[in-house]
């Protein structure tokens, strides 16, 4: 396994804990695998931790100063790491997708984060919570906007989206709100910043129609797959899971139109959405 990334400790809590992760192993003559044993978890899980792809958690950081002699170093500072503006569920995938240097998202109903347009992001997160105030919306929209600025990097991360058909079609905040946000996504596409493909309706039954997958590389760290669903959310790092999930991802986009074609479908919804609004 490759040796850890030096980390800015001053990136961010969970950089910092990482690094210092990474230092009291060294000094205690531990491997990743062995302090994984004493985790009840894997060696990778601890590259993970040490690279920052992974959040510390209570019961962890307490077996961490246990094993390494740390006082209760981990345990103290653990919850600095855990602040997030992002929903519980999705918080550690969020900070995994900041680290991530190739992103693969099958998306079966409503467009990524990472490519929504603010309009777009309100009317979602109005759809997901009716009766929140007002302010509340605004905190959830500044939170997902925060994300896409994560493609202001020319090439990284490399970001491969398929979109289900029923993401075009389905009239999320309106039919001006949806041909903005499907011009956004054409932009990306036209600048080369990101893969996207459709997996139009016709192509039948498919691998993923339980629902959506989002798989991550990382330059020093195992990599994860995300799924979500209603107010839910869960990382996995099970080898074998996330092979078999990279597969279904590759059968998803060997069946969805090729880059170009899912470009001038996806520009010949908006255009249909765009002249709808015209009087």
């Amino acid at each position: 396994m490759p040796g850890p990334k030096d980390l800015d400790p001053s990136s961010s809590p969970r950089a910092l804990l990482g690094a210092e992760l990474r230092h009291a192993r060294e000094k205690a003559g531990l491997s990743q695998e062995k302090l994984g044993q004493l985790l009840f978890a894997s060696g990778s899980f601890v590259g993970q931790l040490e690279a920052g792809t992974r959040r510390i958690q209570p019961e962890q950081a307490r077996l961490l100063d246990e094993a390494l002699g740390t006082g209760d170093f981990f345990q103290r500072n653990c919850g600095a790491s855990a602040k997030s503006r992002y929903p519980e569920h999705f918080a550690e995938a969020a900070e995994a997708e900041a680290e991530a240097t190739e992103i693969r998202h099958y998306a079966p109903l409503l467009i990524p984060g990472l490519l929504q347009t603010p309009a777009y992001a309100r009317a979602v997160n109005r759809a997901y919570d009716p009766t929140a105030p007002e302010e509340t919306i605004d905190e959830w929209v500044a939170g997902r906007m925060a994300r896409t600025r994560l493609l202001d990097d020319p090439t990284k991360p490399l970001l491969w989206v398929v979109l289900d058909e029923a993401v075009l079609r389905r009239r999320t905040g309106g039919r001006a709100v949806m041909a903005e946000a499907l011009a956004h996504v054409i932009g990306l596409a036209r600048q080369s910043r990101v893969i996207v493909q459709v997996l139009p309706f016709d192509a039948g039954a498919h691998k993923a129609m339980e629902g959506s997958l989002k798989l991550m590389d990382f330059e020093d760290a195992p990599p994860l797959v995300y799924f979500e669903g209603p107010g839910t959310g869960r990382l996995e790092d099970d080898p074998a899971t996330v092979a078999q999930l990279r597969f279904t991802f590759q059968l998803l986009a060997a069946s969805a139109l090729s880059p170009q074609k899912s470009l001038a479908l996806i520009e010949a919804v908006a255009q249909d959405y765009a002249h709808e609004e015209q009087p």
